[in-house]
This record gives C-alpha cells, structure tokens and sequence, in this order.
C-alpha cells in the first residue's frame, strides 16, 4: 500500500463537489483514473496525488481543504496506527512535540495556526470518531449534558439537593473512553482513567486544549486503579457492557465490594460499586447501564442490599441503555423509603423535572423500597409504568413487534434440481479467489487499544467488544470479509477491527466471487453438520459454478434469510416485553380483551 495520503470514493466525491455515483462513473468511462492503491475492492483507496492531477487534467474543480489534507496524510498510515497518530497530534499541540513524522506534524501545526489548536484538534477527533464509530463506544452528546448536570457537575444549578458539585469541585469517570463525559463537567478539578492508552492521551489533550485541569491515566480501572483512595464530589461513567473478562477471579475479596461481590456475569454491578468507592459520602454517581441489568436474577442481592443502604435513588429507562442514579450514604443518615423508576425513551426532558421532584418528595413516579424488595427487586422501567400510561406502553410494544418482522425471500420450488456444475471452497482457494485467514492461536483478550470481533459479537450481531494490546499476527478485518464461528457466518459491513480467536475469515475476489453468495453455502454445509467421528472439513463444502450476476441473484436471498434470523431475534426480545405489558395491565385492569 502507497505510503502517500489516501481517499475513498466518498472523500474524493466531497472534494469534488459531486455524488458517489458520479466517481464510479468516471472509473467506469475513463480508462486513465487514477487505480486503487489500497483497501479492498469493496472499499478501494486512491492516491490523493493522482486523483488531483486527474482532476486537474479534466478540469474538474475541487477543493482539498488543509484539514482534509492533514487527515488524508495519517490515514496513510493505516487504520490500526490512526488512533496513535491522533493522539500524537494531541500531544504536539499542547507540548509542542510528538513523535509525529516531519510532513504530517507540519500540517498539523499548520492547521492549528490557521484556525486555533483547539478547533484543529477537534477536527481531528472527529475524522477520528467517524472512521472508527464501529469499535469506539462514544456516550450520545445529550445523554452525556444530562448525566453531568443530574450529579450537579454541569455547571449552574446543581440538580436539587446536596451532593452536586455545582461547577466546583472534583469530577472523575473511571471509563473515560475518548473524554466525552469530562469534556461535559463543570469541575474544579477533572479525573479520569481508560484502559486504551490510546483513547486516555487523545482524552487528556481535548481537556487540556480546553484550560480544564484534568488528570487522566491510562490502566484497567478494576485490576489496577489508579485513584485508589481518592473520594470525588461526583462520579459519571459509561462502563463497557458484557465484559466478561473484568476480573472476578483477581478481585474476590476487594474491599469495593460492599453491597455484594459481583457475579462473574455481572460486570456492570462492579462498575457501580467501583464507582461509589470513589464519591465521598453525600456525593452522586450516574452511570449507564444495560436494560438487563434492572432485573438479572443473578444481580438480585446487590440490588437489594444497595436500596436497602440508600444508595441507588433511580433508575431511567434512555434510548439503548438505562441511567442508574446513586447517592454514597453519609453516616447515620435515614435511607429513603422509595425509588424513582422512570421510562425517558422516548423524551430525555422529562428526566430532570421528575428527578427535583423526586428530590423534593413530590414525585407520583417512585416505587416503594419495600415492594420492590418483597417481590425480584426487577427495576426494570418498563414493568414499573405509570398505571394510566400501561396501555399506551402495550400499544407501543405491540406496534415495534409487529413491524420487527422481515420478509422472506421470494423463492421459486423447482420440481427437480437444477443440474449445474460444482465447485468446491478448496478449489476456490487453489484459484485465488478465495483466501483463508485465522487468528494467532494465541490472543491477550480483554484489556488494550485494539477493537477486536468476538464470536458472541458475530452470533449478535453487535460491534466488536473484545480489546488486545497485541500487534503481532493481528488479522485486521476488511468490509465485505465472510467471518464464521462454529455456529455463525456473517458478511461484515464494516471493518477496523481485527479477528478474534477461534473465527476464521474468508476475504474473496469480489470481481468474480460474492460474499452473500460464499456465505450462504457455508450456512447451509454448516447446518448440515451433526455431532459424530466424522470432522467437517469446510474445505469441501460444495457450491455452483455461477457468473457474478448470478452469484449475486443467491447471494440476495441468503441476505434476506439472514436479515430474517436477526429480525426473529430481535422480535423474541419484543415479545417478553409485550408479554409482561399485556399481562400487568390485564391483571390491574387496564387492559381489556376485545369483545
């Protein structure tokens, strides 16, 4: 690959001023376009260099803006090292030096001499953020105002009540990620740590170019902490979901478990007790968390032991995740004898009205304690509806349930099998249109700054959640790669990830070979497989000869089938829901069967 600045279509549409489709058309019509340089053939990369002096030979205008010149130049580095460089560009403009190369760490003192260091920086952050939004876990702006302000971090009023830090004081997030969080705080002082390295320094040089004084360190925030001891006014953090590897077996007896040692499967409940060891008493702790978490029967304890003390005051159901509101119990104090439990999805204002009403003892939207822990302690907002707003809630789920289902592909029955010629994968891979690639046998999981594909994430569907420090063998995935488990297969859309253990990649020529076309014949021989002596040797998995059109006709419906299996999944989770709606409101009257 070129070690020169590169564009895809899309950059090169932008600085052309025309749509996407304009630019395949020029490389269809001219002979002379500028070949890719990199990427894949999904998501070719161009010479900067050439696609200008093309442009130029047919006096096309365009316009490459010095930010987009600076950007083009560190993503000639590759995906994997864009975050380093980055952060090395954080570095430079708050110290003056880096360890950037000569040409891009000119243009980058360059543009921040033309605008200011700040705005250079986050324009920066934000190519950054766009090219990496699959494998960066970023807190939704307004979601992260809110939470600052509930803890009274926001600056101005401090929420309601004591506890806040009302633009003073000191703020911390022990999950900081790339700052969203600190950058909303109000603090007289800010800290911060994140296990990527990489995401902890682009963190530091956003505050830093702000005037704000931060102290942000990089480490895994449960196996080494590193404000142990320290008690902030206020605690906010968006910790990762589903991360098994979190430390159960290092962190047995620690003493930050004092509402319960978290089950192995329950990380998110380290997380918020992580995070109240860390607020002095009095002071408030907002974190996010998955919906599950209100109501997992193996987190049933610590929920009740921590109403019981007093420490969690709400749970708010927001758009993907809910928002647990806790306060450290000061000595002596009476805890409260109920709980807000609110469902904001669909409108985040009516957050901070209901939790100063809370505050003031004037809510209709609490729960008493005492109920909760007479039955599962499930905090699960939506089973704690406001009675006259149940049947609209029911509503509301059976409409999203009905419109979750996909269609099925329109197949014709053939009363005899098409006789076709056949292939097999090995064949494929003799002919190099097909090529095979696995992991290193051994991968460091769990802490780093590289996004890594797990095979949970490739049976959900989800973004990468694994992490590796490793460099080493990395296979980096490519969009349009089949990626399969021993019970998935998948076309990824994206990449920037690389491979985890125990998948295997096949990456095809997509001049002559279709990936939904590949990945389906692999369902299918997968399928097919039974328990028994006989090892299945993927290698022999037979599919048709075909052209790539009609490749393509196939490869189409083993998409829908696959968008299908995600819409049923996606349509179970629906289901329990409407299942629990229905069945409240027809026991409290609320609904009633049709006559």
């Amino acid at each position: 690959m070129s070690h020169d600045p590169t564009v895809n279509a899309g950059d090169i549409a932008r600085l052309a001023g025309v749509g996407r489709a304009a630019v395949s058309n020029w490389r269809r019509r001219h002979d002379d376009f500028p070949r890719p340089v990199g990427g894949t053939t999904n998501q070719p990369l161009f010479s900067l260099r050439q696609v200008e002096a093309w442009l130029r030979r047919y006096g096309k205008s365009y316009q490459v803006s010095l930010g987009d010149r600076v950007w083009q130049r560190l993503r000639a580095a590759g995906d994997l090292r864009l975050g380093e460089l980055v952060a090395e560009a954080g570095v430079l403009l708050t110290t003056g030096s880096s360890a950037l190369d000569p040409e891009p760490a000119g243009l980058v003192s360059e543009l921040a001499e033309r605008h200011d260091p700040l705005t250079a920086y986050e324009f920066l952050c934000e190519r950054y953020l766009e090219a990496h939004s699959r494998q960066l876990s970023i807190t939704r702006e307004e979601t992260a105002e809110l939470m600052v302000r509930l803890v009274g971090a926001g600056g101005g009023e401090d929420g309601g009540g004591d506890g806040g830090t009302a633009g003073g004081g000191t703020v911390l997030d022990p999950a900081c990620g790339v700052g969203t969080l600190l950058l909303a705080a109000k603090a007289g002082r800010v800290l911060g740590q994140e296990l990527s390295d990489t995401s902890a320094r682009v963190t530091a040089a956003r505050l830093r170019l702000r005037g704000v004084a931060a102290e942000i360190v990089a480490g895994d925030s449960m196996r080494h902490d590193g404000f142990a001891g320290v008690r902030a006014d206020a605690v906010v953090c968006d910790p990762p979901f589903n991360e098994r590897a979190w430390g159960y077996e290092e962190l047995t007896g620690d003493p930050r478990w004092e509402y319960g040692l978290p089950p192995r499967g329950e990380p998110e409940l380290a997380w918020v007790q992580h995070c109240l060891a860390h607020v002095r008493p009095g002071g408030r702790v907002a974190v996010l968390m998955p919906p599950a978490a209100a109501s997992r029967k193996a987190g049933r304890r610590i929920r009740a032991n921590l109403l019981r003390a007093g420490a969690l005051r709400a749970v708010v159901a927001l758009p993907g995740s809910d928002l647990w509101l806790l306060r450290r119990p000061a000595a002596g104090e009476r805890p409260p004898s109920d709980v807000l439990i609110l469902d904001a999805t669909d409108d985040l204002a009516v957050v901070e009205p209901a939790w100063r009403a809370y505050l003031d003892d004037r809510s209709d939207q609490t729960v008493r304690i005492i109920d909760l822990l007479a039955d599962e302690v499930d905090m699960t907002p939506a089973r704690h509806q406001r009675r006259d707003d149940l049947g609209r809630a029911f509503t509301e789920a059976r409409d999203r349930f009905l419109s979750a289902t996909a269609a099925p592909p329109d197949l014709k029955v053939l009363e005899q099998p098409l006789d076709q010629p056949f292939t097999t994968i090995g064949d494929l891979i003799k002919e190099g249109l097909v090529t095979v690639l696995q992991a290193p046998a051994r991968m460091a999981t769990g802490a780093g700054d590289v996004a890594v594909l797990t095979a949970d994430d490739l049976a959900q569907g989800m973004a990468p959640t694994g992490r590796t420090s490793g460099r080493q063998g990395l296979v980096q995935v490519q969009p349009g790669d089949v990626v399969a488990s021993y019970s998935s297969v998948r076309v990824l859309a994206e990449g920037g990830c690389v491979l985890g253990p125990h998948l295997t990649l096949y990456r095809v020529d997509r001049r002559r070979l279709d990936p939904d076309f590949l990945a389906g014949f692999l369902r299918a021989a997968g399928g097919r497989v039974t328990t028994g002596s006989s090892r299945f040797d993927v290698r022999r998995t037979r599919l048709p000869r075909l052209s790539l059109a009609e490749q393509g006709a196939y490869g189409e419906a083993f998409r829908q089938l696959a968008v299908l299996e995600d819409a049923l999944r996606e349509t179970s989770a629906l289901g329990q829901t409407l299942i629990r709606l229905g069945l409240d409101g027809l026991a409290d009257g609320h609904l009633h069967p049709q006559s």
